[in-house]
């Protein structure tokens, strides 16, 4: 059993579409999706590429994800996070 970790752009809809394009896979056992953060964990006996592909016909950004997409999530969620200006919070 193998599992992939995919960034995936996605906003509110895009989840249930991601969710049908993967069902359209043969041995896909799980998949975990972190809007958040826009990581999809995909656990099952489907090859790496195979699933990269199907989301990508399905219409959404897909890439697999690297370290380097952590930082950038945490650091997003920090700056963002407390935002401020002129002593009023936007978020």
């Amino acid at each position: 059993m193998e599992t992939v970790e995919l960034k995936v752009e996605m906003v509110g809809i895009h989840e249930k579409r991601l969710r049908k394009c993967l069902s359209k896979l043969k041995g896909i056992e799980k998949v975990e999706v972190d809007v958040n953060s826009q990581k999809v964990v995909v656990t099952g006996y489907a090859h790496r590429n195979k699933i990269l592909k199907a989301i990508r016909r399905g219409g959404l950004k897909a890439d697999f994800w690297s370290p380097q997409n952590e930082l950038l999530s945490v650091y997003a969620s920090a700056s963002y996070g407390s935002l401020r200006f002129n002593n009023v919070n936007f978020f």
